[in-house]
């Protein structure tokens, strides 16, 4: 069957939101567009951006290259793509999205965007085509028939659009990721786990800070936040080690900040050599002071079997309290098969509330799939 043939634009960002040019009014109508696509999949906006930190995400840097494309139907902005090329590793790899309004599904726009999506791809050498879907929590997760990843872990409902989008397109799915919503305790509900978990971690002390690593620790930090690409779970998806020094950490610091991000950052230190074991992040903003998001939590591997993603994550829950008392819920993800931090979610108090699919296929540059 022949694709339909759309114009596909690509968006320009503009230099800031307040600009009187043709860039900002467009970029704001593709914000609304992005809106629009996230009420449609999850009924509200909780894993929406605010504009400020869309613009921030999308800047090129030293590490990432993002494009961005739409098209549109009788003048409206109605299906989005985008292209995300990492720049210091995986070098061979792109991250892809597509999205459309359901009033405009089923004609061929996504096709079209996802085929240039791919031709871009392609003509910058990466072969390793990576995706993701999302799904409410609206299914039977032990139901017949379900599309599981090699993993065994989590699994996908088969009639869903977006998987029968990814599979059609050639598209394997190699991980599920629960996507998970707490509604904050209070503190004395944290106590008895508190409890439980010190006695397994004397060894160990908690540093806390806000937004800025101190200088002392960025070193560390570095280490672990590298470790996230070699110690967290990928199920098969081609991930390479990462590199992180102190100049990557500021970075993702400074986006942040420039996102209207506030970060609340909890470590575990080993105390006999000062190595720090693990760590965790909460994402706020003013522009939802009802919600805070989970970044990453990493316990390395050498120091596992302690309790430190439990204690470090409790303390983080408390100062968020102490700090943002407005904060109703919590949003996490993690991968189905990552048991250990699932299961300390899961005591904490976390429900499901989505799953999301991470799908990849490799080329063979030529356009062939395999």
């Amino acid at each position: 069957m022949t694709t339909p043939s759309y114009f596909i634009e690509q968006l320009s960002l503009p230099a800031s939101l307040d600009a009187a040019d043709a860039d900002a009014a467009e970029f704001l109508e593709f914000m609304e567009l992005c809106d629009e696509l996230v009420l449609q999949t999850w009924g509200n906006l909780d894993r929406s951006m605010s504009p400020a930190a869309r613009l921030q995400y999308w800047q090129d840097s030293a590490y990432t290259r993002t494009r961005l494309f739409f098209v549109r139907v009788d003048g409206r902005m109605v299906a989005n793509s985008w292209l995300r090329c990492e720049l210091q590793e995986n070098l061979g790899s792109a991250l892809l999205h597509v999205s459309v309004l359901d009033s405009f599904a089923g004609a061929g726009i996504g096709r079209a965007l996802l085929e240039h999506a791919e031709a871009l791809a392609a003509a910058g050498g990466r072969t390793v085509l990576q995706t993701f879907t999302e799904h409410p929590a609206d299914f039977d997760v032990d139901g017949p028939d379900l599309v599981k990843p090699a993993t065994g872990a989590g699994a996908l409902p088969p009639g869903a659009r977006g998987v029968r989008f990814a599979r059609q397109a050639g598209y394997r799915l190699e991980q599920v990721e629960r996507f998970s919503s707490l509604d904050v305790p209070p503190t004395a509900d944290l106590d008895s786990l508190e409890r439980d978990a010190h006695a397994r971690a004397a060894e160990y002390e908690l540093l806390h800070w806000t937004d800025a690593c101190p200088e002392e620790h960025a070193a560390g930090l570095a280490v672990l936040m590298s470790r996230m690409s070699t110690d967290a779970p990928t199920g098969a998806l081609s991930y390479e080690p990462e590199i992180w020094d102190v100049a990557r950490v500021r970075h993702v610091e400074d986006t942040w900040r420039r996102a209207g991000e506030s970060t609340l950052v909890v470590v575990a230190r080993h105390r006999a050599t000062g190595e720090l074991a693990a760590y965790t992040v909460l994402l706020t903003s003013a522009d939802k002071p009802w919600l805070a998001s989970q970044d990453d939590t990493l316990v390395a591997a050498s120091h596992r079997g302690h309790r430190l993603g439990m204690l470090i994550k409790i303390l983080n829950l408390r100062l968020l309290g102490e700090a943002y008392p407005a904060v109703r819920r919590v949003l996490t993800y993690n991968a189905a098969e990552n048991d250990h931090m699932l299961g300390i979610n899961i005591a904490l108090g976390f429900k499901p509330a989505g799953y999301d699919g991470e799908w990849q296929r490799t080329t063979a540059g030529n356009g062939a799939r395999n």
